[in-house]
């Protein structure tokens, strides 16, 4: 098959483009390296630098495609509460172009990368995809009208369309930007550094931490899974870890000796997030693989950022 992926250099899109070339796949890139970085890529991916909204280059894209996978958006909670505007720009405008170009071109497929922080807060856990979303940042919004705008269009013109809501995804090579960073590679960094772990608010809010690996595995098989048209479609571990169970996990794979410091001030966002993977296994029969402490072990094992520069601290007994 022949697939374009919008994101391509991010952290999930360069996971699912090497995935999709390794199995004998056509792949085509694009990304406009905001936050990716092609050197992730495979040589077999033919990778193009642009943005999403470039209408004339997605027509030229997606010449005899079979599938798109729509990855590129922006991605931090803290910095679309900062940046609104640009989130909409991006997020929800860089969708609308690529469904117009989709439909200009005639694509049969398109799968969305959407987020379980659509859910926001819920009296009931774990989440199924018919809960009424209750977003609590402008990022969550962005995905959410990105999931309308995508099933509409593809339904008045014809094109397949899934939207696959991941869950907090973590593994080899994601980014760690200086602001904001991603829990599961910033607890790493600095438990190996012997640097201190920040939690924010005591730590009992919850989160579903899902291995890159068996997002993979769910979004290749969107593509051609039969009768899920117009589905959303939860996409996580379906097991529910605390941020304390998560510094406990990162000192004991890492043997770091890592102070853990909480944050009482400031906010901790959803108090509780685990998806349920029954509609995952119904349509795309899909099961994850990895356990967590697993997962994290395989993190520390690929990722050449996770290596212990000096001596751990000595961990505080107060």
């Amino acid at each position: 098959m022949n697939f374009l992926i919008t994101g391509a250099a991010g952290f999930l899109g360069s996971h699912l483009a090497n995935q999709l070339a390794r199995e004998g796949h056509q792949v085509r890139g694009l990304d406009d390296l905001s936050a990716g970085d092609p050197q992730m890529l495979d040589p077999d991916v033919h990778f193009t630098r642009g943005d999403v909204n470039d209408r004339p280059k997605l027509w030229t894209l997606l010449q005899e495609v079979d599938c798109v996978y729509h990855l590129a958006a922006r991605i931090s909670v803290p910095e679309s509460i900062l940046y609104p505007r640009e989130y909409n720009t991006s997020n929800v405008g860089g969708t609308v172009s690529l469904m117009e170009a989709m439909r200009d071109v005639g694509i049969r497929r398109v799968v969305l990368a959407s987020s379980g922080a659509i859910y926001g807060d819920q009296d009931i856990q774990p989440l199924t995809e018919g809960q009424t979303p209750r977003p609590h940042s402008p990022y969550a919004v962005s995905k959410l009208a990105a999931e309308y705008y995508v099933r509409t269009i593809g339904r008045l013109w014809g094109i397949e369309t899934v939207c696959l809501r991941i869950f907090n995804a973590y593994g080899p090579g994601q980014h760690l930007p200086p602001s904001n960073p991603p829990v599961v590679p910033y607890f790493l960094r600095q438990a190996t550094r012997g640097g201190t772990l920040v939690v924010h608010s005591d730590g009992t809010q919850t989160r579903d931490y899902v291995y890159v690996d068996d997002v993979t595995c769910a979004m290749v098989a969107a593509a051609t899974a039969p009768n899920i048209n117009g589905l959303v479609i939860n996409v996580g571990s379906g097991v529910e870890t605390s941020l304390r169970g998560l510094t406990k996990l990162v000192l004991d794979v890492t043997g770091s000796q890592a102070n853990v410091v909480y944050n009482a001030q400031t906010s901790g966002g959803v108090s509780r997030l685990c998806a349920n993977l029954d509609l995952a296994w119904q349509k795309l029969k899909y099961k994850p693989a990895i356990r967590f402490e697993d997962g994290l072990r395989l993190t520390l094992q690929k990722d050449p950022r996770f290596k212990f520069t000096k001596e751990p601290a000595p961990k505080t007994t107060e």
